[in-house]
């Protein structure tokens, strides 16, 4: 009976930690993810006549989705680096130097004078920065490291519903970044939103991530990464021991993030575009209806987190890959008449279907690795597919629509990487939520390291 108190005092304890995890792990999420989809709507929007002029608004939007690219192909390097420095210094002085590396590239790139004041300069001084961003953004180190902080705090048999927090970063970050460009656009002329107005929205990174920093300072090490400091069962080589012990599970991640990244680049990146340029619609009507998908997205990822840790998840993310595949041939000649409504709708569904990907997708990938080497193993998952989803998805979609001029080729081409993302889910395997509570229950040095399997 005397020991109730400290048990009531340490579990309350816990639930703060939990909560403080959640929160910290969401809002520094969001906010990378805020510079990371201010720099995608400006690419769609103005960095084509800005910085890669040409008399063809198609070709300077295909350049300008070229540096969108290089954000993905440096995000390798993040996952390299920083995914191997999560499992070896711990969660927490990652993810702070990761905040700290995509809000001063995305600051600078407000800076940037165009390429009709410096020349040939500004596009590679923009391409510099914006490999920056890559290496920290979400998916480079920062990702990994968010995940873990939620989900590694949590109860393990709810792992989803705690590992959403960061899978709600891109939609909450994309939400805030187009509402900032919608009102700059709604409250200037095109003028002044070309000429500097575009300027602010990523100046305003600064304070953000200002708000990021404090959050997370304050914030503990999660007790999974204490359990394996206190057991010395770090790994020496994590980067080795992912591509030599588990590539399987390398795999089937990869795989997973496919067709969610693509989906995700074309309805809200490139709807923007094919909404402009080939429906005629205004940029304010293009931004609304992306708006509108993102703000239910911030609902609906918690939601399908936690369906997911009750319902079967492979089976889940498996009938939402084949949901994406098939929506495509229904927007486009829904959207064709160049509504805004029918585009609206098209957009929220789409998103809708993401969710239901996205959601299950933080629990999934990092259930396929042993905690040991999961900060190493979920970050080189996520940046690697980065390459060949989302990466090359806008280009492809600009290229193909260049090229044939038709829809058709851009359906197919999302219907191909929800194939692909099917084949990682059968690959892959199920939760085992007993690994995380057994290391968790080592925190305490109530066993021994004998006693506790860190690895499967």
């Amino acid at each position: 009976m005397h020991d109730t108190p400290k048990s009531d005092a340490g579990a309350a304890e816990r639930r703060s930690g939990v909560r403080r995890a959640f929160v910290a792990s969401l809002t520094g999420t969001a906010l990378e993810w805020y510079d990371f989809a201010v720099y995608s709507a400006a690419a769609a929007l103005v960095f084509g006549d800005l910085f890669f002029p040409s008399e063809d608004p198609l070709t300077g939007t295909l350049l300008a989705f070229s540096t969108y690219a290089v954000g993905y192909v440096s995000r390798p390097i993040g996952g390299f680096v920083f995914g191997r420095l999560g499992d070896v210094i711990g969660r927490k002085k990652v993810l702070i130097a990761t905040l700290v590396l995509i809000g001063v590239a995305t600051f600078l790139i407000g800076l940037l004078p165009a390429y009709g004041t410096i020349g040939v300069a500004a596009p590679i001084a923009l391409v510099m920065l914006r490999f920056a961003q890559g290496v920290g953004v979400g998916v480079g180190g920062e990702w990994g490291g968010a995940v873990l902080l939620s989900s590694e705090f949590g109860d393990p048999r709810r792992r989803d519903f705690y590992a959403s927090a960061a899978q709600v970063g891109p939609p909450a970050g994309n939400l805030l970044a187009n509402g900032v460009l919608a009102a700059l656009g709604a409250l200037l002329t095109e003028a002044q939103f070309e000429s500097w107005g575009w300027r602010v929205a990523f100046m305003l990174s600064g304070v953000l991530v200002g708000f990021g920093l404090w959050i997370r300072a304050k914030l503990e090490e999660t007790p999974v990464f204490k359990a394996m400091e206190a057991e010395q069962t770090r790994p020496q080589a994590p980067i080795r021991e992912v591509f030599t012990t588990q590539p399987r599970a390398l795999t089937a991640a990869i795989l997973c993030r496919v067709g969610p990244d693509v989906l995700y680049a074309m309805f809200t990146v490139f709807v923007l575009t094919y909404a402009t340029q080939e429906l005629g619609m205004s940029r304010g009507s293009a931004l609304a209806a992306v708006l509108i998908g993102s703000s239910v997205q911030v609902f609906l990822m918690p939601l399908a987190g936690a369906l997911s840790d009750r319902v079967n998840r492979r089976l889940l993310y498996g009938i939402s890959a084949v949901a994406a595949a098939v929506w495509p041939f229904v927007f486009f000649p829904m959207a064709a008449g160049g509504s805004w409504l029918p585009l609206a709708a098209g957009v929220l569904v789409a998103l809708v279907i993401h969710c239901c990907l996205y959601g299950p997708q933080a629990a999934f990938i990092a259930e396929q690795f042993s905690p040991r080497l999961r900060y190493t193993g979920s970050s080189l998952a996520y940046t690697l597919a980065g390459i060949i989803g989302g990466a090359i998805a806008p280009l492809l979609f600009t290229t193909l629509l260049s090229a044939y001029g038709s829809w058709v080729p851009l359906a197919l081409y999302i219907a191909l990487a929800s194939a692909v993302s099917l084949v990682g889910v059968l690959l892959g395997r199920g939760p085992d939520a007993a690994v995380d509570e057994d290391v968790r229950l080592a925190a305490p040095k109530t066993r021994t390291a004998a006693d506790v399997p860190l690895s499967r």
